[in-house]
């Protein structure tokens, strides 16, 4: 388990949001725990936009990073095509940095 989860979702908010922003995207607002207990991600609509909330703790960084995903896909209402090819470009942003499933390069 990761000793800092929190930071490493912190800078995923980041990544992924500086990510879905170049693609002309509505950035959600991301937050942990949700608040129904027992749910790995919740999503709730405001006038102003959207917030995120994913459970952290006790879940590989992996699935945290890929409910975030999911999260800028489901705020941002695509489906299709559309939403597939986002999911991928985002999870290769995560990928890269050191924020996905791969280990960080030393």
């Amino acid at each position: 388990m990761d000793a800092f989860p929190a930071l490493r979702f912190a800078r995923a908010a980041r990544l992924l949001g500086a990510a879905a922003r170049a693609s002309g995207l509505a950035v959600p607002a991301f937050r942990s725990p949700p608040r129904l207990p027992g749910t790995p991600r919740t999503i709730r609509r405001h006038p102003g936009g959207a917030v995120v909330s994913v459970q952290l703790r006790g879940r590989p960084f992996d699935a945290v990073v890929d409910d975030m995903v999911e999260g800028i896909v489901v705020a941002n209402r695509l489906t299709g095509e559309a939403a597939a090819r986002l999911r991928a470009s985002l999870r290769e942003v995560a990928a890269t940095t050191g924020d996905g499933a791969r280990p960080e390069a030393a």
